[in-house]
């Protein structure tokens, strides 16, 4: 599908054509967000980088912090891989995206792990996320050509055991995000690639728990992932937050017998990126602005614009209406996973995300096969709410494990 712009457009706006129909808008819309007094969605960046990448995990409602290590680990806590028992694998995962509005945006993901030993791993992994053709025109509407925006992060992973039950793993990434070429605006400014590095961080632990005369494994994870610098298309002055996220879940798998086993598990998550403010208007409605510095006077809550450490940890106490605004930017993912025989498996789980700072709400489902090394998983979405921008979104996995000799 075509879609047209033109160069007159701020970045921002441009971005917020992608993202805002599925509630992540990006780039330099948290001030303006914050004028609904009710509903203000926490945005940044790159909201790619937290987007469910592979078909087992989407298929359990976005839940992963927490489950059974497999080549996927990665992305959802990397202190998992550790704990990996085939000795090499390879994956890929590809995923239509938005396909109710356009017919050419997608996002793909592939890694790769190798243990060096029994007691520690490490991973590659390479997510791309391409929007799609988009003819660009001037303030004329004379055609410039075509661009493909495009946004791609490449990282790498080390994990290794502290305890027969106990791991530590962190990840590094690369960032880099192309939304216009060198598009510029009508005053002047010159748009260019947005370049940024993240930081991962995760912990996971796993026990085997007897319950009656059955022997499961319960296991918990905790991560912070995408730590790192603000990120600009055009100036020093414009400063976007990439979209540092805190996760924390468990899981519980128990074996009904030889060939069957469930897992259950729960996620929580929360931004760790500043909540947008609430702003002064005047009786008509338009934004006051101070006269000496021109910048909007915050009537509630906290100036979003602070440095990186003090933003993360101030995340948690800096939403205008207090504590019960911080508990709805919580969001929950819980899921279950039935496996026969490590050969078949049937995923479902529920999305939750607070009407005022999103709003998606979704089930999930999935199944996976396994023949012998190589396995295939397939999820699919489906949003509570009719035309979702979300809706029909499915995500395809392909791969391939080199067992221990």
């Amino acid at each position: 599908m075509r879609k047209q712009i033109k160069s007159t457009f701020n970045l921002s706006i441009f971005a917020g054509i992608f993202l805002m129909s599925f509630q992540l808008m990006a780039q330099n819309s948290s001030i303006v967000s914050g004028q609904d007094p009710n509903r203000r969605v926490i945005t940044t960046a790159v909201p790619f980088l937290n987007f469910a990448p592979d078909s087992r995990h989407s298929g359990m409602g976005d839940a992963g912090v927490a489950t059974s290590p497999d080549v996927f680990s990665a992305h959802w806590n990397a202190g998992k891989l550790a704990f990996i028992e085939d000795d090499m694998g390879v994956s890929l995962s590809y995923s239509p995206w938005l396909g109710r509005l356009v017919n050419d945006m997608s996002l793909s993901y592939l890694t790769f792990y190798r243990k060096i030993d029994n007691v520690s791993a490490w991973g590659f992994d390479l997510r791309y996320f391409n929007m799609g053709d988009i003819q660009l025109t001037d303030g004329r509407g004379n055609e410039l050509g075509e661009f493909t925006p495009r946004d791609i992060a490449i990282g790498g992973t080390y994990s290794r055991k502290l305890s027969d039950k106990f791991s530590l793993g962190i990840s590094g990434r690369f960032i880099h995000s192309n939304l216009s070429g060198n598009l510029s605006s009508a005053s002047g400014t010159e748009s260019r690639p947005g370049v940024s590095i993240g930081t991962d961080v995760g912990i996971y632990y796993n026990t085997e728990v007897l319950t009656g005369d059955r022997i499961g494994v319960w296991s918990w994870g905790m991560t912070i992932t995408n730590i790192g610098p603000k990120i600009t298309y055009n100036s020093a002055d414009d400063l976007d937050f990439i979209p540092t996220n805190f996760r924390i879940g468990t899981a519980y798998l128990m074996n009904l017998n030889e060939y069957n086993s469930l897992t259950f598990t729960l996620d929580l998550n929360k931004l760790m990126v500043p909540s947008p403010p609430i702003l002064q208007t005047d009786e008509n409605g338009q934004l006051v602005t101070d006269p000496n510095t021109g910048d909007f006077i915050i009537e509630r809550g906290r100036d979003p614009d602070r440095p990186l450490i003090n933003a993360m940890f101030t995340s948690f106490v800096d939403a205008p209406d207090g504590f019960s605004e911080e508990m709805q930017e919580i969001m929950i993912s819980f899921g279950a996973e039935y496996i026969y025989n490590q050969v078949f498996a049937l995923r479902t789980g529920y999305f939750y995300e607070n009407p005022n700072k999103g709003g998606r709400r979704y089930f999930t489902m999935g199944v996976g096969i396994k023949y012998k090394q190589l396995g295939f998983d397939f999820s699919y979405l489906v949003p509570q709410v009719q035309n979702h921008p979300l809706g029909e979104t499915l995500r395809l996995s392909l791969a391939y494990t080199f067992p221990s000799k």
